[in-house]
């Protein structure tokens, strides 16, 4: 089975007939090499804690293993580690993302929500992905990390481009890869001469003074904050608008009731999050998933959204039900590569739906067929055209 048949149009139907026939299935991949992909929930949350399953690419049997090349500085980063590195660098951003910080951030975050909200007209039109759920996450964790305003846009440009690569320009990617070393490098040496009270003046810090990071797993790790802080989030709260606006009597149960956000977006998580497959992993021996052998140096892929629909963890799991438990999820990962940024992914949607609740009471679906980025790793909007 080649993974881009039916994946971007259907992806739950794709899924449930695999569940259904084949839970551990040989695929061709996203990058064309061959690969099995897990479906079932108790299979996906017994993979992404399963320490034989490597995110290490040097366990992956040459030639069999293409994915995006990366340069040396920008790819030694958690999602191509194991413990010990992984332990090691995940301990020292970990404080960033606590509940306590991302707690202290939630003024800010709801200011920068209303400030995008005011920019728009008191009635009209707009694409949701471009004036909202895209600027207010770059805003986030630019701010965190410290990253210049007048840099900002073209981040965006560059991880757009990486996202869903244009295939009619392929070098595309390359020139961003390459811009983006270039500005991360420019920022981590103004920020050395200068620094600020920011996550990567703190970095540096932790890098110069107690050697804790090499020079690449400092600018590996600014480089996976920062496009990591932004992809998922944007995908997220477009997501989670779409399911909304789809649903208008859960959309409407939820105005009459918004302290029940927070549970809210758990189950809008589960049903419509982005993460149609996991970061891929490599087998470090032959590992026995649902019966099937997968040898040892073959790449696995496992589907959070596919376990978040499968009945049997989730009765009725097609459908968006709000006052569902949706706890156990495993939208944001399971293990020790649990989403590093959850607390904020969680904070900047829960604020995201909660102004928009407040401020445009009669949002609702624009004109115009919805289009989804051509990516077969995250399902994620291109454009959300609404009307308020």
């Amino acid at each position: 089975m080649d993974l881009a048949d039916g994946l971007l149009e259907r992806p739950y139907d794709v899924y449930r007939r695999l569940r259904e026939t084949a839970p551990v299935h040989r695929i061709t991949g996203p990058d064309g090499t061959p690969a099995w992909l897990v479906t079932r929930y108790d299979d996906v949350r017994a993979a992404l804690a399963d320490p034989r399953l490597s995110l290490d690419k040097r366990h992956a049997t040459p030639g069999t293993y293409k994915g995006f090349s990366l340069p040396p500085a920008l790819d030694a980063n958690l999602l191509n580690m194991d413990p010990p590195d992984h332990t090691r660098i995940r301990r020292l951003v970990g404080r960033a993302f606590t509940p306590r910080r991302v707690r202290q951030l939630r003024e800010p975050i709801r200011r920068t929500a209303d400030r995008l909200l005011d920019a728009l007209p008191p009635h009209g039109a707009t694409d949701l992905i471009a004036s909202y759920a895209a600027p207010l996450p770059i805003t986030v964790i630019c701010d965190l990390l410290g990253v210049p305003e007048e840099h900002r846009l073209d981040f965006r440009i560059w991880t757009d481009t990486l996202i869903a690569p244009d295939p009619a320009r392929p070098q595309a990617a390359r020139e961003s890869v390459a811009a983006m070393l270039g500005f991360f490098t420019r920022l981590l040496a103004a920020k050395r001469a200068e620094p600020a009270d920011d996550l990567l003046s703190d970095l540096i810090a932790v890098r110069d003074e107690g050697d804790r990071l090499s020079e690449d797993e400092l600018m590996s790790l600014a480089f996976l904050i920062l496009f990591a802080g932004y992809e998922n989030t944007v995908q997220l709260i477009g997501n989670c608008v779409l399911a909304l606006l789809r649903h208008p009597d859960q959309l409407a149960e939820l105005r009459k009731s918004p302290e029940r956000i927070p549970a809210a977006v758990e189950e809008l998580m589960r049903y419509e999050g982005p993460a149609l497959l996991a970061i891929r992993r490599f087998a470090i021996e032959d590992v026995t998933i649902a019966g099937v052998t997968v040898p040892a140096g073959e790449t696995v892929w496992v589907s959070p959204s596919s376990a978040d629909r499968d009945p049997a963890r989730f009765p009725a799991p097609d459908r968006l039900d709000l006052s569902r438990d949706a706890a156990g999820h495993l939208a944001l990962g399971h293990g020790i590569h649990f989403c590093l940024g959850a607390p904020l992914a969680r904070a900047e949607t829960e604020i995201a739906l909660a102004a928009l609740l407040e401020r445009l009471p009669e949002l609702a679906l624009g004109e115009g067929e919805l289009r989804w980025r051509p990516s077969l790793r995250a399902r994620g909007l291109a454009a959300l055209p609404v009307t308020f």
